[in-house]
Order: structure tokens, then sequence, then C-alpha cells
């Protein structure tokens, strides 16, 4: 897949090209991709991907995202999209006008556009459909609907607000990912017997709250585990932290960049009396998660 940043360093020649924000790279914009893929496969033509890092809405809302950089590439990329506009979406961009976007698809050399119904661009949102139809035929997919609802960033994002991964996952289509850097903890899990990695992910990256069977990559390979997200009551916490229990691993993770995905809520975050509470409850909560995880 070809990454680039501005419309001028597009390959000559006509194109397919979808555009939106797609934070989450949900089952709703993977199929808006599918269908425009299908598109210039029959024009024997690439597909371009037009999107924005950060997401447009967070930008604007700082409502928090779904999906960072890398995994939105790796997504795009298994989806087999061959050319990818990543926009940095910043103070300047979300002041260009219509016109300047439109520029941007004559640019590209677009000869069909896929977006999705609620798709408006331009500064104040004043481009729609009639604008793009003076650049080429342009095709708008209706939200997709799964389990009662549309399927949206926005319901993905309040579902993982309250812990609910596992219908975020099937909203997704995939499990919900947090990566981030292992930073020095305290090492209370340590001294309970469930030594844990403390990771920092980015700033308004969305965190599930609760405790969690999950899936965790490392550079040693992907173990199971289980992941606490909260503020720790039983010690008086007062930061917001993620820490992950790696089953079987023995080493040192300071530094380095974990994935991890996140299967099914265990329980939500609860107070206990003491600590010999609390690890009596991290047993259970590994025994939980190595039976969902199937280990």
């Amino acid at each position: 897949m070809l990454l680039i940043n501005d419309p001028s360093d597009a390959p000559a020649g006509p194109k397919v090209v979808a555009i939106g924000s797609f934070d989450g790279l949900h089952l709703g914009h993977q199929h808006l991709i599918r269908s425009a893929q299908a598109e210039a496969r029959s024009r024997h033509i690439p597909l371009l991907v037009y999107t924005f890092d950060p997401p447009s809405k967070v930008f604007m809302k700082g409502e928090g995202f779904l999906t960072d950089l890398t995994e939105k590439l790796e997504v795009l990329r298994g989806l087999g999209v061959e050319i990818a506009l990543i926009v940095p979406f910043n103070e300047a961009f979300s002041r260009r006008s219509k016109d300047d976007f439109l520029n941007d698809l004559l640019t590209l050399e677009a000869q069909h556009l896929y977006v999705g119904e609620d798709f408006r661009f331009g500064q104040g949102r004043s481009g729609g459909l009639e604008d793009l139809n003076a650049v080429a035929p342009t095709h708008i997919l209706p939200l997709l609907e799964l389990n009662g609802g549309a399927v949206k960033s926005s319901r993905i994002r309040d579902l993982l607000r309250k812990g609910e991964v596992d219908e975020a996952r099937l909203l997704l289509g995939r499990a919900y990912l947090a990566r981030g850097i292992v930073q020095e903890g305290d090492k209370l899990g340590r001294r309970l017997g469930f030594p844990t990695a403390n990771i920092e992910v980015a700033h308004l990256k969305i965190l599930p709250m609760g405790v969690f069977a999950v899936w965790v990559q490392t550079p040693q390979g992907r173990f199971a585990g289980m992941a606490n997200v909260g503020y720790r009551p039983t010690v008086s916490g007062q930061t917001l932290r993620f820490e992950v229990h790696l089953f079987g691993f023995v080493g040192d993770l300071y530094g380095q960049e974990l994935s991890v995905e996140f299967l099914t809520k265990l329980r939500g975050e609860m107070k206990f009396d003491s600590l010999q509470g609390l690890q009596a409850q991290l047993a259970k909560d590994a025994e939980a998660a190595r039976k969902v995880l199937g280990i």
C-alpha cells in the first residue's frame, strides 16, 4: 500500500476514491471501502482512501478516538487498499473551504467517489452531495444496521465507555485494541503475585473501564492475560491506570510497546477492604480470564 500525505503526491491516472474519517474502521466503514474496491477492480483502476489523522470529529470535539494511525493503516492494508492519503487534520485544514477540498479530488483524478450518508466537508460542513457530483459520480452508502442500530463510531465509543467490549467487537468486526508503551508503576501487582505492565496510551485514546480478558502482543510474542482499566480505589488511586497481567510471561517490558485486544469484560472496578481481599479477587479474575481465553 502506498502511503501519501498530499494529493499532489498521488500517482497519475484515474482512481476510485473513498472518503471519510473512518475512526474505528468498523463494519460500516469496511463495507464502504469494499464497495469502492469492487468499483475500482471493475474499472481496472486503483482505489485510494482519503482519510484524516487524527479523525476530524476527535479534533473538533475532543471526544476521544478509537483507532490510532498504525492500526488504521494495518486494517486498510488488510482490506487491500492500494493508496492511502492521510491528511493531517489540524487548525489550518479545518478552515479550508469546500472548493479547496474539491480541488484535492480533481488533483487525485477521482473518477468515482464513495462516501457515507452523513459525510460533509469544508469549513462549516458546507459541502455536500451536489458538490461532489460536480467532480465525479458519487455513491452514497447508507449506514449499516446491526443489533438494533446503525453501526457508527459514536455508538462504539459509547459502548466502550460502558465497558461493553463484546458488542463493540461485533460492530468493529474485530477485538477493540489499545496500544501503548510500558511505564514504571508502583509494583503493587508484583507484591500481590500478579505483576502488571503499566501501559501509557495516546492522549484521547478511548479505554473501556473495568477488568477484562485480553490478548497481548509483545515484542516477545503473543500472550493471554487480564487487564484492569480504572482508578484503583482499594489503594485510593487518583489517576486512571491501564494495567495488564500476562499469563506465563517472565521478563522486563519497560519501554516496550504492547498491543492489547479486549475480549470480554469480567467485572467492573471494585473497592476492597484489604489488599488480601483484592488478591483473592485477582485469583478469581485470572481463573475467569483463562476460561474465556481457552487456556
